[in-house]
């Protein structure tokens, strides 16, 4: 089980807890694989997701993940709740605190923000990604993507290329596989690669070809099109051809590197759409994989209250 009652970020998690969740994530994968996706592991569970941005993977797959389980889910958003009637964070997370909440699943603009959730709540918070900080389930699901393809992550050298600067996936993904003892090396316009990462032990280079020759793995990031606005990179036209993830770069990489990308996918930025119906490309497979991962630790974090944590 987790030492938490949280899970804010892979920062803090322990390799040994990241084995557990990717082990249990196993088991629930033959769940959704099977012709019968119904488990009694959340019955009597309630789970409420509260997004402070738009969301379609992650939302969809919490809700259908607590469902699979015969949990009960429910789902908030902050232009349908009383945040918009100015309605405090902590406020609203107490509300839904005390109705019973077993796990409150968030995903806020501002970073830090699930941290003081936790803070204030009983339940288990789960960070559905704050700010540009982290997105911890999404770097669980990529990791659990990895071990499916290699057997272990220990070893792998994995290239992730685009706008890393704000990036939360990028971050949470440095976390857990340098934890796992993988190689990281991260690529990008200079404008969008903090140099500052190299603290965190992984390699850094504007040169996409460098990045990805010789790796195990290749993700793609989205490129967050406002940011062409504030000039931190080319046209996106330019931006494609230095820095996107084509079939020539993909070739870069040993034989049948995994092709990942965390979507939504700006087909022809990032990655060219050649390169997404490659065979290695698992883009597909990782949304599967969110539910698997996402249905583990909704189980693992329902099964015991830790003392840590709450008020």
């Amino acid at each position: 089980m987790l030492k938490s009652k949280d899970l804010l970020g892979l920062r803090d998690i322990t390799q040994e807890e990241i084995h557990e969740i990717l082990n249990t994530a196993d088991l629930m994968k033959v769940v959704i694989t099977s012709n019968n996706k119904k488990t009694p592991h959340l019955q009597g569970k309630s789970i409420i997701t509260l997004f402070y941005e738009n969301s379609t993977r992650t939302r969809m797959s919490f809700e259908l993940a607590c469902k699979y389980m015969s949990g009960t889910a429910s789902g908030v958003s902050a232009s349908t709740s009383s945040v918009s009637k100015g309605e405090t964070l902590i406020d609203t997370a107490r509300t839904l605190d005390v109705m019973g909440t077993d796990v409150l699943i968030m995903r806020h603009p501002m970073t830090g923000a699930p941290h003081l959730m936790a803070k204030n709540v009983r339940s288990a918070v789960i960070n559905a990604g704050d700010g540009i900080n982290e997105h911890p389930t999404q770097a669980l699901l990529d990791m659990y993507t990895m071990k499916e393809r290699f057997g272990a992550i220990k070893g792998l050298r994995a290239a992730i290329v685009g706008d890393v600067r704000h990036s939360r996936v990028a971050r949470s993904n440095i976390y857990g596989l340098t934890k796992m003892g993988a190689s990281v090396i991260l690529a990008g316009p200079p404008t969008l690669l903090p140099p500052e990462l190299d603290k965190l032990g992984v390699e850094l280079t504007d040169r996409v070809d460098e990045a990805v020759k010789g790796a195990d793995v290749v993700m793609g990031l989205r490129i967050q099109l406002e940011r062409q606005k504030k000039g931190l990179f080319p046209t996106v036209r330019e931006y494609h051809k230095y820095f996107g993830l084509t079939e020539e770069r993909a070739a870069l990489a040993k034989p049948h590197a995994l092709v990942m990308h965390p979507g939504p996918v700006n087909r022809g930025v990032e990655i060219s759409t050649a390169v997404m119906n490659l065979p290695d490309a698992k883009i597909d497979e990782q949304v599967t994989n969110g539910v698997a991962v996402r249905m583990a630790l909704l189980f693992m974090m329902t099964r015991q209250k830790p003392e840590t944590g709450g008020f």
